[in-house]
């Protein structure tokens, strides 16, 4: 017995070892299909610091150019830098609200999407959304390519408890991750999106404490090659040398490489697998942990964004790439130009061989008031005539500036051409502005087809993992707060969508413009041509008012209050008939409740439902009609 015990346990760990070995073979051969995107963004990177004189070698690794004489002018004019700026700037406005549209017209499905998106709203503030999309923005400008990964982490999310020697119970919750492109590896780099992957490698480095904290396993610890910023005199002109940002490789100490491969849903493994290893030692295989798919169906914890999308490519490209050899070409002319300038300036002697001291004329040069001696008999040392400074160098920088705001697509519209724009009207301006949005839209649809993924996996987590009733705080922008109680059987809809859908180009003065034209219209108001006091909530909430109006809304609290009256009368309670009651608007409100399916369904389980609510509308109407009689009396006497 004890020998067959050794026989299984010698089998399962040369199992392990088997398919550890095999993990690294497969993500050293997905390293080397990737290198020369790795060398592309690492120049990309290089380029956007400052560090511009340098190149893609033969094998695919970054080679630094140096100077060819030590009076080469060498300086960078950084024009990539600020256009990256730009259009980061122009792509921060692209934060969507995200909605979740009901699965049904039902009461309850209507009301469960309302929850859901207080849900992805009060998620997006806690994790802080709007920065976690500009991280991934920038990755995905400078290298075209960036992704979010959205996991559960049961170390996340309020204390429930602790164990026995003490250790905090967290609850858990969401956690969204966003990683370079130098951490992912896929299957092909041909394949146009995630979902054309069979599988996926996401290799990071961590600590090996760390490792040990995460998933109990001690690894042997290395040095592992990553890429850090560093600082380097590659620039610089005549006399002088200046530093500029560097992105190179680095090693790490006392680290260890953790490579997660995730494989699809197939035959052999119906529900997807994920290996994870870290060194020489298997962490985890077993299932993907996530059913973040439609249908509840496993698929990747990744979700992809880029900035521009190739055919038939996995990565996409960005603008840098496209900038760097017209910002070679500036550095180039602007150099030439300097040089030239400094011949001008500084002048170029003629000296007869043997006439003067030449060490002292190449160390002191001609300062002012200078003796000049020279042997008797020759000719004196003397300048060369040189030209003015040819026009060619300004036509060429002003093409190659030119050149910068074509390729990227946008440009400093009001400084560099306020001249010639003081004519335009406001439409031609107008025109203008939305010409320069239509180039970044592209990059922008990307940005909200990965926000509104995010939520449909955000919402997919939570109906799998949450187990028990929780409390969230959701903080509008006007200051207003709430709080709301909500379970995984609420989520019923995943379909989330936003509630605007242009955003570049929009500021604050427009959308409040449009709201007043809207009114004007007569679009806001309903059939009896008013303004009800819902509406009148929605105006003031888009004119950024909406905490006014909050305190003097009492409509809103009268059907929030019916609305969980009708979720007591599911839960076998029975609610109080108050005189406080605003008893048309609970009417209603119990009466479309009672109109649903929902109801129909709870009516069968609970077979004295449909009369208790039945009783309710009845007390409601009853304490109608005495408050009309007690008006009616009052102003009887007063007449």
């Amino acid at each position: 017995m004890q020998n067959n015990q050794k026989t299984a346990q010698k089998s399962k760990s040369s199992l392990e070892k088997d398919l550890v070995r095999e993990i690294k073979k497969d993500f050293e051969q997905r390293q080397e299909e990737r290198k020369p995107f790795d060398a592309q963004w690492q120049l990309n990177l290089n380029f956007v610091m400052g560090n511009q004189y340098c190149g893609i070698g033969v094998n695919d690794t970054l080679d630094d150019f140096d100077k060819q004489y030590f009076w080469q002018e060498r300086e960078v004019y950084n024009h990539i830098a600020p256009l990256v700026d730009t259009r980061l700037s122009k792509l921060a406005k692209v934060r969507p609200t995200m909605t979740v549209l009901p699965a049904s017209s039902e009461q309850d499905d209507v009301s469960n999407a309302h929850i859901c998106k207080d849900i992805l709203q009060s998620v997006a503030s806690k994790i802080e959304l709007s920065e976690l999309v500009s991280q991934a923005t920038r990755w995905s400008e400078i290298c075209g390519t960036s992704f979010y990964k959205i996991v559960w982490n049961d170390s996340a999310g309020s204390v429930v408890g602790l164990t026995t020697l003490g250790e905090r119970i967290y609850e858990g919750d969401v956690d969204v991750i966003v990683c370079s492109p130098f951490e992912i590896y896929p299957d092909s780099n041909t394949a146009e999106s995630l979902d054309c992957c069979q599988s996926i490698i996401h290799a990071r480095a961590y600590d090996i404490n760390t490792i040990k904290r995460h998933w109990g396993v001690d690894v042997e610890g290395e040095d592992i090659d990553t890429y850090n910023l560093q600082n380097s005199q590659v620039a610089g002109g005549l006399g002088y040398t200046s530093r500029s940002g560097k992105v190179s490789k680095t090693v790490k100490h006392n680290h260890a490489m953790v490579i997660e491969r995730y494989e699809m849903p197939n035959k052999k493994y119906p529900n997807g697998r994920l290996v994870i290893i870290a060194g020489d030692k298997l962490l985890y295989d077993g299932e993907l942990p996530y059913k973040n798919l439609q249908n509840g169906e496993r698929g990747f914890p990744f979700i992809r964004q880029i900035s521009i999308g190739q055919p038939s490519m996995f990565w996409g490209t960005s603008i840098v790439e496209r900038c760097i050899p017209v910002q070679r070409a500036y550095n180039a002319v602007k150099n030439r130009k300097h040089e030239f300038m400094n011949r001008l300036c500084m002048g170029v002697m003629s000296v007869e061989d043997g006439s003067v001291d030449i060490d002292n004329l190449e160390e002191e040069g001609l300062s002012p008031g200078k003796v000049l001696i020279y042997r008797q008999g020759a000719r004196a040392p003397q300048m060369l005539s040189t030209s003015s400074l040819p026009v060619d160098f300004r036509d060429e920088e002003d093409k190659l500036i030119n050149e910068f705001t074509n390729i990227s697509g946008v440009s400093d519209i009001f400084g560099s051409n306020a001249a010639s724009l003081s004519n335009l009207s406001g439409v031609a301006l107008q025109l203008l502005v939305e010409q320069e949005d239509m180039r970044v839209s592209a990059s922008g649809e990307y940005i909200k087809f990965a926000m509104k993924e995010i939520g449909r996996q955000i919402l997919r987590l939570y109906k799998q993992f949450i187990t028990t009733q929780r409390i969230n705080k959701l903080v509008g922008e006007n200051g207003t707060s709430k709080l709301f109680y909500w379970d995984s059987s609420q989520i019923t809809s995943d379909d989330v969508t936003f509630e605007t859908e242009s955003e570049l180009g929009e500021t604050v003065a427009q959308k409040r413009n449009m709201v007043f034209d809207l009114y004007k219209a007569g679009l806001l108001h309903d059939e009896n041509g008013k303004l009800s006091n819902s509406m009148r909530l929605k105006v003031m909430e888009m004119l950024g008012f909406g905490v006014w109006e909050d305190a003097l809304d009492n409509n809103n609290l009268q059907i929030e209050k019916a609305k969980r009256e009708n979720i007591d009368f599911i839960d076998n309670k029975t609610p109080e008939v108050l005189e406080i009651h605003d008893h048309d608007l609970h009417i209603n409100t119990h009466t479309a409740f009672m109109l649903s399916a929902d109801f129909e369904k709870a009516c069968q389980k609970s077979k004295n439902l449909r009369q208790k609510m039945l009783e309710h509308v009845r007390m409601h109407k009853k304490f109608k009609k005495l408050s009309i009689l007690a008006e009616n009396n009052i102003n009887t006497t007063k007449n």
